[in-house]
């Protein structure tokens, strides 16, 4: 149990930037999980090494938690919700309406929202198992680093085999679909429309309490607010993208990227801008050196910003990435990063440094491309 704690913690510790209180809360409880699942499960007593197996399954939770905790809050929801989304599809149809798609998909959300709930409670239930972080009844993830642990843990939740016969297996989430389909257990119904509004659950299945269906409300307004930031946020880094490529009179590379925005593939772009294949590959390159202009010099405090990679978050870096980076610098470089820090101008920058305002925007360039390297290519 100590062995394994130790490589969960270590690991967290070094590829996130949470508090080392929140690491090791989180650690515990994979753990917990862990060693539970390995003294449980028959196969693994069968086919022995449980240390082995252990440390397999241990990575495998980790590599779970990390990938959606890299992904960010907003995003990770939506990973979270069109995977679920992806599995339960087939099986939630109107009644004999199976090609009604909006209402499918209205369906799908209502169905989903109320597996959350079912999800976080199953959280809370098997987190307060755990000996040396125990979850509370009322429980909220509040970290990025806790919000990635519950999604993932919902995940795993979802996809779950449960017997239904004596040689057969289903996932939970579909079995929870098929009954949410035929309104059959009653328990899977939730009216989403009352938690969202805060109302009273005297009438809810299994007298689910007031509480727990407030914070799951309280959750799904600030994912919607979530999601609406950031669909404003990539709206307007497309909106200045574009801007940016007519003032620089790129009109064919705008509509290389209006198709790229559509799902374009490359056949439909060679027809429709009518380009051999290598003029179009000239222009993807001329795009992407155009593309990487904008990201990192011309507004790269707005693609940052929706990148949730802002400069106060050490430009998206993990501690150890940050370090690699700050390694990399030298003195100048050092000076430039601490004057961008106080947001200063460009002209004060330059004086400060004694640089003309070119040069320290060609620096900065060079600095943030190194950042974007270690951000993408190292772990």
């Amino acid at each position: 149990m100590e062995a394994i704690f130790e490589l969960i913690f270590n690991e967290l510790r070094r590829s996130t930037r949470a508090s080392e209180q929140n690491c090791r809360e989180v650690a515990a409880r994979l753990a917990t999980e862990v060693m539970r699942i390995c003294e449980q499960s028959q196969r693994i007593q069968t086919l022995g090494d449980e240390e082995v197996w252990a440390v397999k399954l241990a990575r495998h939770r980790l590599q779970q938690c990390l990938h959606y905790y890299y992904l960010r809050a907003t995003t990770a929801r939506l990973d979270l919700h069109s995977t679920l989304s992806a599995i339960v599809y087939r099986y939630i149809a109107p009644s004999r309406t199976s090609s009604a798609y909006q209402r499918r998909l209205t369906l799908i959300e209502d169905f989903l929202q109320g597996f959350y709930v079912e999800a976080l409670t199953a959280f809370r239930r098997e987190g307060a198992n755990c000996e040396a972080a125990p979850i509370s009844p009322t429980y909220t993830p509040r970290t990025l680093l806790e919000l990635a642990e519950f999604l993932s843990f919902t995940e795993r939740y979802a996809k779950r085999r449960i017997p239904i016969s004596n040689r057969s297996r289903q996932q939970l989430i579909i079995l929870r679909a098929q009954a949410f389909v035929q309104q059959q257990p009653p328990e899977t119904l939730i009216d989403m429309e009352q938690v969202a509004d805060n109302g009273s659950v005297e009438s809810t299945p299994h007298n689910m309490d007031e509480v727990l269906l407030r914070q799951v409300g309280e959750m799904m307004l600030i994912q919607e607010q979530g999601i609406n930031q950031q669909n404003q946020l990539r709206q307007s880094v497309i909106n200045e993208l574009i801007n940016y490529l007519e003032e620089h009179q790129q009109h064919d590379c705008v509509q290389y990227f209006v198709l790229r925005l559509n799902d374009s593939n490359t056949k439909e772009i060679e027809s429709i801008m009518n380009l051999t294949p290598r003029q179009r590959d000239y222009l993807q390159q001329r795009f992407k050196y155009h593309l990487i202009r904008f990201a990192l010099l011309h507004r790269w405090e707005l693609v940052h910003e929706w990148l949730e990679a802002e400069i106060d978050k050490n430009l998206g870096l993990t501690p150890q990435q940050w370090q690699t980076f700050l390694a990399r610098l030298d003195s100048e470089q050092q000076t430039l990063l601490q004057l961008k820090r106080q947001k200063l101008p460009d002209l004060e920058v330059a004086q400060s440094l004694g640089w003309t305002v070119s040069h320290t925007q060609k620096q900065w360039f060079k600095l943030l491309e190194q950042a974007w390297d270690i951000r993408n290519f190292l772990p």
